[in-house]
């Protein structure tokens, strides 16, 4: 069995990437089949995730438009669908959304009729017309002259004041922690996630070691008679899944796993979301193992948006 220590990865090389690339590293966590990723491989990796209706993967990213409208009944009709997972902000009849890739399909795919939802996706749908797959209304997709749309980059969106920044500025951050710290982590509703599947990965395979990783408990000093205990219980524990692999399939065999598992998990939210995440996982009422990642990511996010995070 291999131990290893808790980590983070703020996954800010991403923000640069395309949608597609930059999607189909986060859903290959999933699996822990990065090793397919070649540069041919996005866009087919992200057009079958969208055949299959696999949301969750598209979530990975995201998108900000500026949608200039022709008068109040165009915006009037937008805001009546509560598109919940939009954020918006308004300044007269202009628009800045930021949204998901599966938000801006679900608003097609259920009110494809709507003006501005038919202008901002066929922005989008101009540039990465993977995304909608599955969803784009009989006759194609076509916008209304009367509505202006852009892609606002993401240079912009830094430049925006500290009140819209909040909402429209998105972080992806991977994690390597223990399953008890990812159990209250995926309870923060708003943010996006996707986890190493223990029903999926074989960790008999070469590419794991043939072994499995657990997370160094913070808890005992690694010269106690506490640590020596939890090691001892940890290589039984592997024992038992490696042979249960022999005749069972890996979501068989998982459920002897403990919550001391080493997972990766990704979480994608905005600054607002974030700034709510440190407030309750740093304090000293948080889960020592939680503190022990959050802490110092809260240092590193201070350093990225001073404005923000004080």
């Amino acid at each position: 069995m291999k131990i290893v220590s808790p980590s983070y990865e703020v996954l800010d090389q991403l923000d640069r990437q395309s949608l597609a690339v930059r999607i189909e590293r986060c859903g290959r966590i999933c699996y822990k089949s990065e090793d397919r990723i070649d540069r041919d491989s996005a866009i087919p990796f992200v057009a079958k995730m969208a055949e299959h209706g696999h949301n969750s993967v598209l979530e990975m990213g995201v998108v900000t438009l500026e949608v200039i409208c022709a008068d109040e009944e165009q915006i009037t009709d937008f805001f009546l669908l509560r598109p919940r997972y939009l954020h918006i902000d308004r300044d007269a009849n202009t628009l800045l959304v930021t949204g998901s890739i599966r938000s801006f399909r679900e608003l097609l795919k259920f009110h494809p009729e709507n003006v501005v939802v038919r202008a901002a996706c066929a922005l989008i749908n101009e540039r990465h017309p993977y995304f909608f797959k599955g969803v784009l209304p009989e006759g194609g997709l076509s916008a209304d002259s009367s509505i202006t749309v852009r892609k606002v980059e993401l240079d912009e969106v830094d430049q925006l004041p500290p009140e819209s920044l909040l909402k429209h500025r998105y972080i992806a951050v991977k994690f390597i922690v223990n399953r008890a710290v990812t159990h209250e982590i995926v309870r923060h509703r708003p943010c996006s996630f996707l986890q190493e599947s223990q029903r999926y990965c074989r960790y008999s395979e070469d590419k794991f070691g043939s072994e499995v990783s657990f997370i160094k408990p913070m808890f005992f000093a690694e010269d106690s008679s506490e640590y020596a205990l939890w090691e001892k219980a940890m290589l039984e524990t592997e024992q038992l899944y490696l042979k249960l692999l022999q005749t069972s399939t890996p979501q068989a065999a998982r459920t002897v796993l403990p919550n001391s598992c080493k997972t990766e998990l990704i979480v994608y939210a905005n600054l607002k979301e974030w700034h709510h995440i440190f407030s309750l996982r740093t304090t000293k009422a948080a889960e020592p193992s939680m503190r022990e990642v959050m802490i110092p990511l809260q240092e590193d996010f201070q350093q990225r948006f001073s404005s923000i995070f004080t």
